[in-house]
């Protein structure tokens, strides 16, 4: 039975991650040494110590999620596991980056400028207010797809986040979004929630962030990851640099395929899914995406160790 290494996206974020990997081995300490330095600015401070409200803004918290997630990796890593133990890795939306750096295909320092610029391009895309996402729960992606066609009215509406065990995140136009929330339960959703978001990701709007992203990754160094990265948009697995980064464009304005990714998983004969970083988001959705898959999180010195002696 095989393994494949997950990493979290926003939403996954908390003060105090990753400060217990950071007292317990040098190599998570450095890490964070590493983002500081490439950011300019001390953003470990603000992952150890908050303010909250300042670590949720987009810009600071794909990066300091990043960092959390390597930090693990490196205490896994000085435990003597390694990413090539794993046969793929995959991460949600933000966290797609994280496995890139896991798989050793992007430098952290890199990937951290990168993180920073993706989180300000998403930020700055849409105007404050003009924008929104829900999470539609209960319904199949074919009957989620149908409400956006049905709200939209001629504004932008799309899934955004299909993240499996019957939860559909749509993303668009705030008054296109507010109509698919009163209309869902019509078309037999359990419920309808309103997300408290800053933008509304993974939609056409996007766009401009979408050609912020094509700019810096074009000139980004990229290499061949040492296991394959199941992408976001697609749901299938790469080991070329080229087509990385076109679907790390592609994600901006596309929706994340979760659901399929984690089914694509367990075809592939993965048994054993492992979360890495902060949270437990992604380890919770596996357990309802697909029986076949066991999972587990690591976030900590003493589950990095459970998971060593385990193995």
């Amino acid at each position: 039975m095989t393994m494949a290494l997950v990493f979290p996206g926003q939403g996954s974020q908390a003060v105090g991650m990753g400060r217990s990997l950071a007292d317990a081995y040098p190599q998570s300490r450095a890490v964070f040494d590493e983002v500081d330095e490439a950011l300019g600015e001390k953003l470990s401070a603000l992952i150890f110590e908050g303010p909250e409200e300042t670590l949720t803004l987009t810009e600071n918290a794909q990066p300091a999620l990043m960092a959390v997630s390597m930090a693990a990796m490196r205490a896994l890593g000085a435990e003597g596991f390694a990413v090539s133990d794993a046969t793929f890795v995959a991460g949600h939306s933000l966290g797609e980056y994280s496995a890139l750096a896991a798989a050793e295909a992007l430098g952290i320092a890199e990937t951290a400028r990168l993180l920073r610029l993706r989180g300000r391009a998403m930020q700055a895309a849409v105007p404050a207010g003009e924008g929104a996402m829900a999470a539609i729960l209960g319904l199949e992606a074919a009957a989620v797809a149908d409400l956006c066609v049905r709200a939209a009215e001629g504004e932008v509406l799309s899934p955004a986040n299909d993240n499996g065990g019957g939860q559909i995140v749509i993303s668009g136009a705030a008054a296109a979004v507010a109509r698919a929330v009163a209309l869902a339960p019509e078309l037999g959703a359990k419920r309808a929630i309103p997300l408290t978001v800053s933008a509304p990701f993974h939609c056409s709007l996007m766009a401009p962030a979408a050609e912020a992203m094509a700019e810096a990754l074009a000139n980004a160094t990229i290499t061949a990851p040492k296991v394959p990265v199941v992408s976001n948009v697609t749901a299938t697995p790469t080991s070329d640099p080229a087509e990385i980064r076109d679907r790390l464009v592609r994600q901006v304005t596309g929706e994340v395929r979760w659901r399929e990714s984690m089914e694509y998983l367990a075809g592939a004969g993965v048994g054993d899914v492992v979360e890495i970083g902060s949270g437990k988001v992604l380890s919770g959705l596996c357990k309802r995406i697909d029986k076949r898959l066991s999972a587990q999180a690591i976030g900590t010195p003493e589950a990095v160790r459970a998971f060593v002696e385990s193995r």
